[in-house]
Formats: structure tokens, C-alpha cells, sequence
């Protein structure tokens, strides 16, 4: 077994152990969601559009809270992740809400094996790509999966707050992909206090990375948009606005949170990818 694999196998345990908190958090608000509650937010909503009858690949999703708001939307949804405890948990919700999204226990890099549809949408949100080390790998998927004309949509933290330590009181970590950030974590994002304790392997991007990777792979960027603020409380030190986001206290709009990019495979008149 490779190095790589080792990473995954770890990240896969530590995710399995994630899901049977999450599942009771407050966090997620299961019950909420299944009474009809949305997990998707406005951004995402109004920067990726209208989704009614088109078909979306999500990558990385989780137990499946915004695969299947998406079809609650009315799209035609693949969910994809790499813990199995949380692919068994997104099938029973989807079985139980009546919705016909579809689930995949892969790592993204392997999804060719276990997949073979394209998409009108690939869409990743919100603490993805850091489990990933190698983004031109991530961007094949990405082109392999979509339409002609298909659109990729990413949503994310920014790598900038990544570089912090967990307290954020100081640089930790460098801004680019040049290390294996390898820790021990105590409970969850979603329960500071869940009785987990677990080491977890990540890697950090930056938008240049993230950007490049899929120009590689003749994506055209249609926009790239950073944000101060972020969709949830799971930093130390923020405060909510009130539009319902979270800003770092004292550096209200001064630190980026969250970023998005939007890319098209559109066909040049050659019928080669346009390249931006």
C-alpha cells in the first residue's frame, strides 16, 4: 500500500467517525432537513443558477445534506464520498425523503472505475479539496465528468485561513502545496466535544493551484469570486452579521474566508476547449 493510500485509508476512518457525530449535531440539524430545510446556501444557489432538469456530479458530499437539497431543486444528483458510513447514511435519506439522487462510495480519484454518465454541473463545496494532494489529478476528474458546455462549480474556504494554527494566533502552515499538514484532531467541527480523537492528513491550495489545474485541463474560468466572511462557525473568534454569515471579530472584512470558481467546457468554433 502506497503512502497516498495510507492517507486516505486514515482520512476514510477518521470521516466514518465524523458522520456518527454528525449525524446528531445540531451542526446539521437532520430533522430540520428532512421536514424540507435547505443545506444549500444563497451563494451557491444564485452564482450556480437555475438547476431544474440538469444533471450534477457532487463530489466529496458527504452524508449527502447538499446532494440532496440539490434535487430538492429539481437536478438530477450523483453523490460521490470516500467514507462508506456516510454513503450508507445519504442512500436511507434518500430512500426515507422519496428524492432520486444517487450515491457512490469512491475516492474522487478513482471515480472512473465506479462511474460512467457525464454531467451538465460537477459541483464541490465547503472543506473538499484539502483532503486531496494532487489537484491536476482532482481537475481530470472534473474535466472527464462534465458535458460539452458543462459547468464546474466550487465553493470553499480560502487557503489563506488554512495557514493558521488551530487557535489562530499564528502562521503555521505554508500558503502553498509543499507539505503534508498531518495532525491529531479532537472532536468535530460539528461537536467540539465528540469523544473523537483521530490523525487526519491534509494538504493546502492555493487559488493559483486551484485555478491552473483546471486551465490545464482547458476549462474556461468564468469567475472567481473571495469572500470575508463564511458560511459557518467553525473558526475561532467569529461573529455573526446580520445576513446570517460569520466574520473573523476585529478583521471584519479585512481576511478572506471563503472563495468560489465557476468554469465552463465550452468548445472554441475549432471544436477544441476554449482555454481562458
Amino acid at each position: 500500500m502506497s503512502t497516498f493510500e495510507n492517507y486516505f485509508k486514515s482520512n476514510q476512518a477518521l470521516w466514518n467517525l465524523k458522520t456518527d457525530v454528525h449525524v446528531k449535531s445540531d451542526f446539521y440539524d437532520l430533522e430540520a432537513f428532512k421536514k424540507g430545510k435547505s443545506s444549500l446556501h444563497q451563494i451557491e444557489l444564485d452564482e450556480i443558477g437555475d438547476v431544474k432538469g440538469k444533471s450534477m456530479l457532487h463530489l466529496q458530499c458527504h452524508f449527502g445534506q447538499d446532494t440532496l437539497s440539490w434535487a430538492r431543486e429539481g437536478a438530477q444528483v450523483t453523490g460521490v464520498d470516500l467514507s462508506d458510513k456516510a454513503i450508507v447514511l445519504a442512500n436511507k435519506l434518500n430512500e426515507e425523503l422519496q428524492l432520486d439522487a444517487e450515491f457512490i462510495n469512491a475516492n474522487v480519484y478513482d471515480l472512473k472505475d465506479h462511474l460512467n454518465k457525464k454531467f451538465d454541473i460537477v459541483f464541490t463545496s465547503y472543506g473538499t479539496i484539502g483532503w486531496l494532494p494532487d489537484l491536476d489529478k482532482w481537475a481530470d476528474i472534473v474535466k472527464h465528468f462534465l458535458n460539452e458546455n458543462g459547468i464546474f462549480y466550487i465553493i470553499e474556504f480560502h487557503p489563506f485561513i488554512w495557514m493558521y494554527d488551530d487557535d489562530f494566533k499564528k502562521i503555521t502552515y505554508s500558503y502553498f502545496n509543499q507539505e503534508v499538514i498531518h495532525t491529531v484532531q479532537e472532536g468535530t467541527y460539528a461537536d467540539r466535544d465528540a469523544d473523537i480523537k483521530h490523525e487526519e492528513f491534509s494538504w493546502n491550495h492555493s487559488l493559483s493551484e486551484v485555478i491552473n489545474a483546471l486551465i490545464r485541463q482547458g476549462l474556461k474560468i468564468e469567475s472567481v469570486n473571495e469572500f470575508p466572511f463564511s458560511c459557518y462557525n467553525i473558526f475561532p473568534n467569529l461573529i455573526q452579521d446580520d445576513q446570517g454569515y460569520w466574520r473573523m471579530k476585529g478583521l471584519e472584512d479585512k481576511l478572506p474566508l471563503m472563495y468560489s470558481i465557476k468554469a465552463s467546457n465550452k468548445k472554441s468554433r475549432s471544436g477544441k476547449t476554449a482555454v481562458s
